[in-house]
């Protein structure tokens, strides 16, 4: 059964109704309440400050977003190295898992890692608002036990629906990766490989091997 949130009141949906909407979805990430269908933006909101969840939102559903320890820290290794690039590259700003975008109405997604350049950003002293209303130049997802290709294929084609313009999706388990250009072009990265930015980041090559070195202990 799903997890509900610590104050929800019992829901007359199954499971069942609930696979049936989002087809794929691991059930045991799939909020049942507010109803599916029907929770907002400011649920997402909620459901973090309730629970310290993060939630994205799919067809008006609270899906429980999922990483396990190993998988945060290569995000936060990769993310320091994309910093260090974009301190000599001040191109735009990086999120992290917490970082939730509203990538068009009523879908909210929460990349493990996101580059978004400057100038499509709320402008110097303007208003931040808590779920910025734009998709990410680039997402970035570590996958973990608790994803099924189903709900990654979904995923890969409203990044790019939304606008997205490079996606990396990294296998911790064989240490390879994919650098997908649209939901049907992509680029097999092996373990000797190395992530390249592209038309995104300029000149930014990252070894996969020196990146899931970072979180290794070192070699005596």
């Amino acid at each position: 059964m799903s997890t509900l949130l610590p104050d929800a009141p019992p829901t007359a949906w199954t499971m069942a109704d609930v696979q049936a909407r989002l087809p794929g979805f691991p059930a045991d990430r799939i909020r049942t309440y507010p109803a599916p269908g029907t929770a907002t933006e400011q649920d997402v909101l909620d459901a973090e400050a309730r629970s310290d969840r993060i939630c994205e939102l799919i067809d008006g559903t609270l899906v429980e977003k999922t990483m396990a320890t190993n998988e945060s820290m290569l995000a936060l290794a990769l993310a320091y190295l994309l910093q260090c690039y974009l301190d000599t590259n001040n191109l735009g700003v990086l999120a992290g898992e917490a970082g939730l975008l509203k990538i068009f109405p009523g879908q909210i997604r929460a990349p493990d890692v996101s580059f978004i350049r400057w100038e499509r950003l709320p402008g110097r002293g303007s208003p931040k608002p808590p779920i910025y209303a734009l998709a990410p130049d680039l997402a970035i997802e570590i996958l973990s036990r608790g994803n099924t290709e189903r709900e990654m294929d979904r995923k890969l084609r409203d990044y790019f629906e939304a606008g997205v313009l490079l996606v990396w999706y990294i296998e911790p388990k064989t240490r390879t990766a994919r650098a997908y250009t649209s939901p049907v072009e992509w680029t097999e990265i092996a373990p000797d490989g190395s992530l390249l930015g592209g038309a995104v980041l300029p000149g930014f090559e990252l070894p996969l091997a020196e990146l899931f070195a970072r979180i290794e202990e070192p070699s005596e």
